[in-house]
C-alpha cells in the first residue's frame, strides 16, 4: 500500500474520524424504527447473514478485521494470484464445453466459437459425450499448437489421451507446442459414478510423459465439480479438492516423479456461482490452501495452483432460464476477479439439453464483454485489500482446512469417499440449504420469485445421459421443478392448471402486497392464481370463487380488516365447494385452515395442496 507524504492535504482533514459504537448507535436508530430494539453488537449481529460453513458476513468491515498477509501476485502463498502479471495480458481463458457425442456437430461448433472469441477447448469424451474414436474429426481445422484443450473423458482417459497425442503427432506439432490437461481425475469419476479407482499406472506413465515431452500439458485435473453437483459448500468444495490433489500427490511421487514434477501435473476445477464475494474469495482460498500443502511439501514456489473455473450448474435453472444469463454474469465476474486461469460460462440452457449456437454465443460473448468492455483483467486482484474480501478469504480457508484434516483422519480422499463420509458430510449441508430453499429464504428468481406459468417452454435436443452411480447431483430448482412439472401434466390432461382463488379484502392499499405475495407463492408451484374480482366481502366470495375455477382460495387483506372479515369470508368461501381457504400473514382464526406468510415452508404447502387438488 502506498503512503503519501504529509504534504498537509490530508483528506477530510476537517471531519473527526467516526468510531465504530457511533455507526452502532446510528444502526440501532435504524433497527428501533423497523421494530427491532437492540443495541451495540447485537445491532450489528442482526444485519449480518450466516453462511454456509458456519461462516458470517458482517455489515462493516474496518482495519480491525485483520487477515493474514496475502502477499504479492505470482509469490507464494498465491492469495493474490498464481502469476505475476495475473490476467492482465490478454484476459483469462475463455474455455468452451462440448458434450454433443456427434464428432460433425461438435466441429462445427468448436470452429465457430474460435473464429469468435473462445481460446481453448473442454471435450467430454466417452460414454457422455464425443467417441474416442471421434477426437479426430471433432478436431478437424483446429490448430493443436495454438488451441489448448482440455479432456474430460473418465474411465476413457488414457485412450482420448493417446488419440489426442497421436493427432498432434501427425499434424507435425512440436512436443512443447502442445497445451492443455488431458484430465485424468480417477477420484472425481469414482465420485460421479461409484466406480473404485482402478491402478494408478497409467496416470502416472501419462504424468511422467508430459514431465518430459509435454512441459504445456498437465496430466491430472482435480475437479471440485462432483463435490459441488452434490450439494457441497464452499468449504466443502475446497478441502475435497484439496484432499483429492494430496491423494495424487503422494501416487505421483510413489510412481517416481519428484514433488516438484507432481505438483506441475494438476490443474483444479472449480464451480463459480452468482454469490460474486463467496467465489472470489473461494479461489482465493484455495490458492492459498495449495500454497500451504506446498510449503509442507518443501517447495513452496511450486504451489501456484493453475484454477479452471466453471459457473455452477446448480445454480441454473430449466423454468425461465433466460435469467441463467444473469446468474452466470455475475458467477463469471466472480470468477474473473478471483483470479481464476481459464473460465467457463455454461450456456443458459445447459440444464435442458445440448444448446444452440445462440446459448454458445452468449456463453462466449459473457467473458467477452467482462475482458473488452468491463476491463475486469486490468487490474491484478482487483479485490485485494479489501477488508471483506481477505476476512472472508481466510475464514474460508481454515474452514476449508478442517473438512480437509477430517478426510485425512479417515486415511485419505479414496477412503472417505467409500465409507460414506464425504457423501454424508455434503448430504447434511444440502438438507439444510433446501430447508432455506423451500422457505425461499434463498429465493430463485423465475421458479420461487415472480414464476411466469405462461412462459414458453425452451427446448433442447437432449444432451448424453449423465454419469450415475456415484454422489447424488442437486438443483437448487428440483423441489419447484417437480411440483411445476405436476401442474404441466394437469395442464395437458384437463387443458387447464390448478387454480387459487386470491380473496381480496378491501381496498387495494389494503391488499395488494399480501395478494401479490400470494399469488406468487402458489404459481412457484404451478397453481394459477385467480384475482378477479379485485376485492370481496362475506356477500359476493362465494359467487366469485363459483365463478374463478378454483379448487382452493386465499384470504389477503391488512390485519384490521382480518379481524373484522376473515372467519366471515372463509365460511363463504367454503360454502362455495373452497377444499381449503389459507390466509396470508399470522393469526387465529376459526375457518381458516392454513396460513402462508414469508418464511413458511413452500414447498410443503404447495406440494399438500396439489395433493388435496387431485393433481398427481
Amino acid at each position: 500500500m502506498t503512503v503519501l507524504p504529509d504534504d498537509g492535504l490530508s483528506l477530510a482533514a476537517e471531519f473527526p474520524d467516526a468510531t465504530h459504537e457511533q455507526w452502532h448507535r446510528l444502526v440501532e436508530g435504524v433497527l428501533r424504527k423497523s421494530g427491532k430494539d437492540v443495541s451495540g453488537t447485537a445491532a450489528e449481529e442482526a444485519l449480518s447473514t450466516a453462511l454456509e460453513d458456519g461462516l458470517t458476513t458482517r455489515p462493516l468491515y474496518t482495519a480491525r478485521d485483520a487477515a493474514p498477509d496475502a502477499g504479492f501476485p505470482g509469490f507464494a502463498p498465491f492469495v493474490r494470484g498464481s502469476v505475476p502479471e495475473g490476467n492482465t495480458p490478454g484476459g483469462w481463458d475463455v474455455r468452451q464445453r462440448y458434450a454433443s457425442a456427434d464428432p460433425a456437430r461438435t466441429n462445427e461448433a468448436v470452429l465457430t466459437d474460435l473464429e469468435n472469441g473462445v481460446t481453448s477447448l473442454w471435450l467430454t469424451v466417452g460414454p457422455t459425450g464425443l467417441p474416442v474414436s471421434g477426437l479426430a474429426r471433432a478436431l478437424d481445422g483446429v490448430y493443436l499448437d495454438l488451441v489448448p484443450l482440455a479432456l474430460d473423458a473418465g474411465d476413457q482417459t488414457e485412450p482420448a489421451a493417446r488419440e489426442l497425442l497421436r493427432l498432434c503427432e501427425a499434424a507435425g506439432i512440436a512436443d512443447d507446442a502442445v497445451r492443455g490437461t488431458l484430465g485424468a481425475d480417477p477420484l472425481g469419476h469414482e465420485a460421479r459414478t461409484g466406480d473404485k479407482v482402478a491402478a494408478f499406472e497409467g496416470v502416472a506413465e501419462l504424468a511422467r510423459l508430459c514431465g518430459e515431452r509435454h512441459p504445456g500439458l498437465r496430466a491430472l485435473t482435480v475437479d471440485a465439480l462432483p463435490y459441488h453437483e452434490a450439494g457441497a459448500s464452499a468449504a466443502q468444495e475446497l478441502g475435497a479438492s484439496l484432499a483429492t490433489g494430496v491423494e495424487y500427490l503422494r501416487a505421483l511421487h510413489d510412481a517416481g516423479l519428484s514433488v516438484e514434477a507432481a505438483f506441475a501435473q494438476m490443474e483444479f476445477r472449480f464451480a463459480a456461482t452468482a454469490d460474486q464475494f463467496l467465489t472470489i474469495a473461494k479461489l482465493r482460498a484455495a490458492r492459498r490452501l495449495w500454497a500451504r500443502v506446498a510449503e509442507v511439501s518443501g517447495v513452496p514456489a511450486a504451489g501456484a495452483q493453475r484454477q479452471h473455473a466453471v459457473t455452477s450448474p446448480v445454480m441454473m435453472t430449466r423454468r425461465d432460464p433466460w435469467v441463467n444469463m444473469l446468474r452466470t454474469t455475475v458467477a463469471c465476474l466472480g470468477a474473473g476477479v478471483g483470479g481464476a486461469n481459464a473460465v467457463t460460462v455454461l450456456p443458459f440452457d445447459h440444464e435442458l439439453g445440448l444448446p444452440d449456437a445462440f446459448a454458445r454465443r452468449i456463453a462466449r460473448n459473457t467473458s467477452t464483454i467482462l475482458l473488452e468492455e468491463s476491463h475486469l483483467a486490468r487490474v491484478i486482484d482487483p479485490a485485494g485489500g479489501s477488508w471483506y474480501v481477505e476476512r472472508l478469504t481466510d475464514e474460508l480457508a481454515h474452514s476449508a482446512w478442517d473438512f480437509f484434516k477430517e478426510i485425512e483422519r479417515a486415511d485419505g480422499q479414496a477412503a472417505a469417499l467409500r465409507s460414506g463420509l464425504v457423501g454424508d458430510r455434503i448430504a447434511a449441508t444440502w438438507a439444510e440449504r433446501k430447508k432455506k430453499l423451500a422457505r425461499r429464504r434463498e429465493p430463485i428468481t423465475g421458479v420461487s420469485e415472480f414464476p411466469l406459468l405462461a412462459e414458453r417452454a425452451v427446448e433442447r435436443e437432449p444432451a448424453p445421459a449423465a454419469h450415475t452411480g456415484g454422489l447424488p447431483r442437486v438443483r437448487r430448482d428440483e423441489a419447484y421443478e417437480e411440483l411445476r412439472a405436476r401442474s404441466d401434466a394437469h395442464l395437458d390432461a384437463t387443458g387447464a392448471r390448478p387454480k387459487v382463488f386470491i380473496a381480496a379484502l378491501g381496498p387495494a392499499a389494503a391488499h395488494t402486497a399480501r395478494a401479490t405475495f400470494a399469488s406468487n407463492l402458489f404459481m412457484a408451484g404451478g397453481v394459477e392464481a385467480v384475482h378477479d374480482p379485485v376485492s370481496v366481502d362475506a356477500e359476493t366470495a362465494a359467487e366469485a370463487f363459483a365463478a374463478s375455477g378454483a379448487a382452493v382460495a386465499c384470504v389477503c387483506s391488512s390485519d384490521a380488516l382480518y379481524a373484522e372479515q376473515a372467519d366471515a369470508v372463509a365460511r363463504a368461501l367454503k360454502s362455495a365447494g373452497a377444499l381449503r381457504v389459507f390466509l396470508a400473514g399470522r393469526g387465529e382464526f376459526t375457518d381458516i385452515d392454513e396460513y402462508v406468510f414469508a418464511g413458511c415452508d413452500a414447498v410443503a404447502v404447495l406440494a399438500s395442496t396439489l395433493d388435496r387438488m387431485g393433481v398427481a
